[in-house]
């Protein structure tokens, strides 16, 4: 039983030398935000929590899909996007992103 003890000690040791010496280094943005009013809003509180093409791959969507998305983002993943820009971060993406909402009879 000692032997399996030790021989775990030394396991464990060797495993967090080589996580303290390993780096995950991830690939550089290539894609970016499509210009109009708003895109800074989505730059400063989208991509500190996934990049551009987790965005673009949406399939293009109603103000209300957008507008759920943004609070699904906040109340679900806790992102830190306030309340006073929560209007604006939607229209820039209704506008860059989305489909008009359809005309009502």
């Amino acid at each position: 039983m000692k032997t399996f003890a030790a021989l775990a000690i030394i396991a464990s040791a060797i495993s967090l030398a080589v996580a303290a010496d390993s780096k995950i280094v991830l690939p550089p943005e290539t894609a970016a935000l499509r210009p109009g009013t708003g895109a800074e809003l989505a730059q400063a509180n989208c991509m500190i929590c996934h990049s551009v093409d987790y965005i673009k791959t949406q399939p293009p969507m109603p103000r209300k899909f957008w507008e759920a998305e943004v609070k699904k983002m906040r109340e679900k993943y806790a992102a830190p996007t306030p309340d006073n820009t929560v209007i604006a971060l939607v229209e820039y993406l209704t506008a860059t992103y989305g489909v008009p909402d359809p005309k009502k009879p």
